[in-house]
């Protein structure tokens, strides 16, 4: 009986197409669970309620002509029913994490703890000024560090994600060219940059041309400088792009797109790569948003509440978004809500939202900057570097890492499918991954590379948890090579197996029917 390095043995693809079933349908801890409409009754209630008396309808004929059609269940049936499901999630808090260009990292509950906090976890955007002057004083306190740790002139607090900071830097552009009478149409966006990119330039009413890559991985330089002309707006950079590596000619490119006439907007979604040892606005970056989630650990949102903070050069402080905190001489803080004659924001282009920002996500980030103190931030990117390429070169002797030979990675790992047996893609190393408990890394992204493979363990692993992953990436990967055939309906341990993911885009079930009405329908 042969074991490879991983512990793998050929004997597993058999041990693993266990299909022994239980009369419940669950396994150990493992409990299957059905729709809340199969568990509930919709023609009951969970509670007695006495019918209402009748009155007269306030609703001028738009009252409910049909039932609701919601299932009736008990509080210990609803309790049940959603702890059982979100055991079925995969979470940051259960193991790694290795979602590439998503930064899925440790959120330290000291965060929690101070965003909780009365004053802060309480506060309304309409309080008076005076009722709220330590939370204008700690927004102010975050813009200081973030403009500080970015090397720029000034920050936009009020952005409310990345693509909202990607559309606030943009409309500053925009404005700064109107002021001096140009009429640019043109944004130019490399290869390598986040998909956001040219979707906000095109939102914005910009046409997008794009910029190839080099062989390494990063922006064609000489592609750049000969498309730059006086129909540039702005070119859209991401730093560090989505393979992985830094632009090594950004000084160059800040160079030639300032001599065209034209800005730079840097996607700060990297910046925990680089944060506390390298300054954008020494780069010559003209406006960047930095993911507070990325870098400074508040929650990712889930569609939830974000927060994605601008910051500008000196060229277009003047045309940032409105409202700005602003220290006054007796110490005091208030929001500035016009435009002034000052420099800051003297010909702002409007507001972004109607009020200032997520207060949860400045009390978070502040909270995980002053914790860790400039070495404590430097090290945070020398450790997401440090973990990134440890994983790149204990894989890629088993994985193809596409721009490997070029030298190391930055925070991402970047592999393919190519070298894989024949039929057998990076669908089916991710699907795998799941029977060995992880989440899968992001498949078929950045679109440059085939199959593309993008794993950021972040600095938040340790060596052990990256071991046990880089383990079970091993096994998954040296199966596919050998042909495993297990793996092309994989997962088999999930609570649900492999979807036609085709068919369910196309024809998505979006609405439950009871079977009796689905049978009289088809």
């Amino acid at each position: 009986m042969s074991i490879n390095q991983s512990g793998w043995r050929p004997e597993m693809a058999e041990e693993r197409r266990d299909t022994t079933v239980t009369a419940t349908g669950n396994k150990a801890l493992m409990l299957e669970e059905a729709l809340i409409f199969e568990i509930g009754d919709t023609h009951t209630t969970g509670v007695d309620i006495a019918d209402a008396a009748a009155s007269a309808s306030k609703l001028g004929g738009l009252e409910r002509k049909a039932e609701i059609g919601l299932p009736g269940l008990s509080e210990p049936e609803t309790v049940r029913h959603y702890t059982r499901l979100s055991r079925q999630n995969y979470a940051i808090d259960l193991g790694l994490f290795p979602l590439g260009s998503c930064t899925m990292k440790h959120n330290p509950r000291l965060n929690e703890k101070v965003a909780r906090l009365p004053g802060f976890a309480d506060i309304h955007p309409l309080a008076p000024i005076q009722c709220v002057q330590g939370a204008l004083e700690l927004i102010d306190q975050l813009a200081h560090w973030l403009v500080t740790l970015t090397g720029m002139h000034s920050v936009a607090m009020s952005p409310k994600a990345g693509a909202h900071g990607e559309l606030c830097g943009i409309l500053a552009i925009r404005a700064a060219l109107e002021a001096r009478g140009d009429t640019r149409k043109v944004v130019l966006v490399p290869e390598s940059a986040h998909g956001t990119n040219p979707a906000t330039a095109a939102f914005a009413g910009y046409a997008v041309d794009n910029i190839p890559a080099n062989q390494d991985g990063r922006v064609d330089l000489a592609a750049l400088k000969a498309r730059l002309g006086p129909d540039v707006a702005a070119v859209m950079i991401t730093n560090p792009n989505t393979c992985g590596l830094f632009e090594r000619d950004m000084k160059a490119i800040s160079d030639a797109v300032h001599a065209a006439g034209a800005f730079v907007y840097c996607d700060g979604a990297n910046f925990n790569a680089i944060v506390g040892r390298v300054r954008p606005g020494d780069l010559g970056v003209d406006a960047m948003h930095i993911n507070l989630h990325k870098t400074f650990s508040t929650p990712h949102g889930g569609g939830g509440p974000g927060s994605g903070p601008v910051v500008f050069s000196q060229a277009l402080t003047p045309f940032a978004p409105l409202p700005f905190v602003e220290k006054a001489a007796d110490g005091s803080f208030r929001l500035v809500e016009e435009e002034t004659a000052e420099e800051h924001h003297g010909q702002s282009f409007g507001r972004m939202v109607a009020f200032h920002g997520q207060m949860g996500m400045f009390t978070r980030a502040l909270s995980y900057i002053l914790s860790h103190g400039a070495d404590g931030l430097r090290q945070v990117a020398e450790d997401a570097v440090l973990n990134a390429n440890y994983v790149l070169r204990s894989l890629d002797d088993v994985l193809d890492a596409p721009f490997g030979p070029s030298g190391p990675c930055m925070h991402e790992a970047l592999f393919s499918d190519a070298g894989l047996a024949e039929g057998f893609t990076t669908l089916d190393i991710a699907k795998a991954l799941i029977d060995e408990g992880y989440h899968p890394m992001t498949m078929y992204f950045p679109l440059v590379v085939h199959g593309a493979m993008l794993i950021e363990p972040t600095e938040t692993e340790s060596k052990a948890a990256l071991d046990q992953f880089v383990m079970a990436l091993r096994s998954v990967a040296e199966r596919a090579k050998t042909g495993d055939q297990a793996l092309k309906s994989a997962p088999h341990f999930a609570p649900r197996r492999r979807l036609d993911e085709t068919l369910a885009a196309r024809k998505p079930v979006l609405v439950w029917k009871e079977p009796a009405l689905a049978e009289a329908a088809e």
